[in-house]
């Protein structure tokens, strides 16, 4: 019995200094790098701007929101790491006529009194040509949210870079115009959305 356990324990020893050589002859696993963080822009507030156009009984009408801060981190070369984020200021939409002005606050427009923010936020960015990208999101107007995807040009302008666009949303998708103005023989549905953002810290496309 004891030279069986003693052959028993010799035979371990053999298997586990076997599994030791075999472990340390293994080539080294590559370290995983993770993917470089994508560079986080400056908005500059002169030179940028958020507009829209709609047409009331079938004549254009533009407007634009003064007030909106913006987030973007963007790598051109790899854009999929990247993110873009808008907060608009929903009382600061401008007409140039006090008396619209005063309208598109109300609760049938924008209801800026519980909604004082439209946002947007992106869930995917890709390449879509040189300097030019397709930005996927959700955004949300009067807490109604939608995805859409912005198509957005990179172009640089001086120091800094200017990303550009413009998209199309249904108004009507946001509860924005109610009541009576839900016909859209009165004021179209569709609402076409501009935006020209200079960006500081970004690498060229």
């Amino acid at each position: 019995m004891t030279n069986r356990i003693a052959r028993f324990t010799f035979a371990l020893a053999l298997l586990a200094a076997a599994s030791q050589i075999a472990w340390a002859q293994q080539p080294a696993r590559p370290a995983v790098t993770p993917a470089a963080a994508a560079p986080v822009a400056q908005l500059v507030a002169t030179g940028s701007e958020i507009g829209f156009t709609t047409r009331q009984m079938g004549v254009p009408v533009d407007g634009k929101f003064t007030r909106f801060t913006a987030e973007v981190a963007l790598d051109p070369k790899q854009p999929a790491t990247g993110r873009v984020a808008f907060t608009i200021a929903t009382p600061s939409a401008r007409f140039g006529s006090a008396e619209l002005d005063a309208e598109v606050p109300k609760q049938i427009w924008l209801d800026s009194a519980r909604h004082p923010e439209a946002r947007f936020q992106s869930t995917a960015i890709k390449a879509a040509g040189p300097g030019r990208f397709e930005v996927a999101g959700r955004l949300t107007i009067k807490g109604v949210a939608r995805d859409i995807v912005v198509p957005v040009s990179l172009a640089a302008q001086g120091a800094n870079q200017l990303a550009s666009g413009s998209f199309t949303i249904r108004r009507l998708d946001f509860k924005v115009g109610e009541g009576d103005w839900t016909d859209t023989s009165l004021l179209a549905n569709d609402v076409v959305v501009r935006f020209r953002l200079l960006l500081a810290g970004l690498p060229a496309a």
